[in-house]
């Protein structure tokens, strides 16, 4: 019995092997040097956003919109907004704190007019730089509610305010600060001196008419105040 091969159908190839679906690249990967630089890009438009209306009422479409990209963009490099909020504070927010800290740190032990001295330039510098900083600390740290107060209590508190309140009480016993002064309010109030004249600059220059003064005017404003004060013989 003869067997018949049925005719092949024109075009038709019965040697080929399967085509191989079509890889999936992995979520979050970074293949290439342009995605390091959008990355970057979503982290300043997430910041941009967050200082504007806030973190809650910022979406991840708002902060795509502020990017010029696709909200499916913003999800595939961050997953979720509480993966951006984190990268936020990780990326732009906590090295801002680590160079406030800097000056801080090269004071030496008593010298409280270095200390002070250190946190006021730092915190100064810090902000002619990122001039979001004061917003975004009276939104998200100083209001009810704020977004990044744990954040602040948990990881900003141990690098700088209770830092710098143990060394202000360690100065204090040895007879180095008034002794009436409670170390831990008188970090309180260099926050008052500094970061609330720089959060209400537009206000009050406006209703001084103080666009002449800048920060080193603020600067050394701050520090005469606190000399009587703090009994300092040389407040740097």
């Amino acid at each position: 019995m003869t067997t018949t091969t049925p005719p092949r159908r024109h075009g038709a190839r019965t040697d080929a092997p399967p085509k191989a679906a079509p890889r999936k690249r992995a979520r979050g990967r970074r293949p290439t040097a342009e995605t390091a630089d959008l990355r970057a890009t979503l982290l300043d438009a997430a910041l941009a956003c967050f200082v504007r209306g806030g973190i809650a009422a910022t979406s991840l479409r708002d902060i795509a919109k502020e990017a010029g990209v696709t909200p499916a963009l913003v999800h595939y490099y961050f997953g979720d907004k509480a993966q951006l909020q984190e990268a936020v504070v990780t990326e732009r927010l906590l090295p801002v704190v680590a160079k406030m800290r800097a000056p801080v740190m090269q004071a030496g032990n008593g010298d409280v007019a270095g200390l002070v001295a250190g946190f006021v330039h730092g915190i100064g510098t810090v902000v002619a730089e990122h001039p979001w900083l004061p917003t975004l600390w009276v939104r998200e740290i100083l209001c009810e509610g704020g977004a990044l107060r744990e954040m602040m209590i948990r990881q900003v508190g141990p690098l700088l305010p209770t830092m710098m309140a143990s060394r202000f009480a360690a100065a204090q016993q040895a007879g180095q600060l008034n002794p009436d002064l409670d170390p831990r309010l008188l970090m309180v109030s260099l926050i008052g001196l500094t970061m609330f004249p720089m959060a209400s600059a537009p206000i009050w220059r406006q209703l001084f008419g103080a666009d002449d003064i800048d920060f080193n005017d603020l600067r050394r404003h701050t520090l005469v105040l606190l000399d009587r004060g703090l009994e300092l013989d040389h407040a740097k």
